[in-house]
């Protein structure tokens, strides 16, 4: 009982310090959460949270409300930063995502269903995780969470039992087999992620430099595979020599059927690296072309 009753203690000053710190981001058709990123006014949250919008209405955690302006997206992490003009908010400290361990003991704390301030719990279930997302995107190095992610917690905190916000929780496993929700399956993205986005968003009011690799290509899935539906000109693609009707088959021996497969493969390389990718040109011949990734363009 003492056990507990100390761990109790734990997560109700982690919920203090954090809980203000915690914000709704209301757009004209949607809420989500974000975190106060510094005293400045700064607040991150997803990229699906703010969508296309450029002004927000921000609800913080004692029912004020401010009016916020978008101050740049990157949409490859999922991430966006919005700003907000003489509010008095408190900023959340951004712990080392890279010290956390499978088994280490969490809290999501945002605005899910609309419920300003709620708190669930749960332990990071793996790391490293990379998951696409309905938009398209994949998401790499995710933390996976058993911490329940609802509608509105996205933008929110993953906060560890020291009260620093450790990831992002972004989006809920779903189910293949009924498209629900998957209990127990969360995803977060890394503190770290978010510092070195966030932080080239707040200062430069875009991501100069994004770590992610790029092809360079915009694809579609046909039943006959990855049609390359269109070559970003002067792109890394380019430069190996793919054109629009050609089909990738396989990127490092790896076979790929759908836009999802290639963009789940490339999300897990690295800028620089050269990548063998086979491919069916229109005319129905096999060819493996060396691409040397580039960055992604913020």
């Amino acid at each position: 009982m003492a056990g507990l009753r100390s761990l109790q203690t734990v997560f109700v000053k982690t919920i203090s310090a954090v809980g203000s710190s915690v914000v709704q981001v209301e757009t004209p058709v949607a809420l989500g959460s974000g975190i106060v990123l510094d005293d400045k006014g700064n607040i991150v949250t997803n990229d699906h949270v703010v969508s296309s919008y450029k002004r927000f209405q921000i609800t913080d955690s004692s029912g004020r409300r401010y009016t916020a302006r978008l101050v740049g997206t990157f949409a490859p992490d999922d991430l966006a930063v919005v700003h907000v003009d003489g509010g008095n908010l408190r900023p959340a400290v951004l712990g080392d995502s890279s010290e956390l361990q499978v088994g280490d003991l969490v809290l999501a704390v945002g605005n899910p269903l609309g419920l300003q301030s709620s708190v669930t719990s749960g332990i990071v279930s793996a790391l490293g995780r990379t998951v696409s997302e309905q938009r398209g995107m994949a998401l790499p190095d995710l933390i996976q969470t058993s911490a329940p992610i609802n509608p509105g917690n996205s933008g929110g905190a993953l906060v560890d039992l020291d009260g620093q916000v450790i990831g992002i929780p972004t989006l809920a496993a779903i189910d293949p087999e009924n498209s629900q929700q998957a209990n127990g399956i969360g995803f977060a993205i890394p503190s770290n992620t978010v510092k070195q986005i966030a932080g080239q968003i707040v200062r430069d009011g875009r991501v100069v430099r994004s770590n992610r690799a790029y092809l360079g290509v915009r694809l579609t899935t046909l039943l006959s595979g990855v049609l390359v539906a269109a070559v970003t000109p002067d792109g890394p693609s380019a430069k190996a020599d793919l054109v629009a009707g050609d089909t990738i088959e396989e990127i490092d021996g790896r076979a790929v059927q759908t836009v999802d497969d290639v963009a789940s493969l490339v999300a897990d390389l690295q800028p620089g690296q050269k990548v063998r990718v086979r491919l069916r040109t229109p005319r129905g011949r096999q060819q493996t072309v060396v691409v040397t990734l580039g960055q992604y363009p913020g």
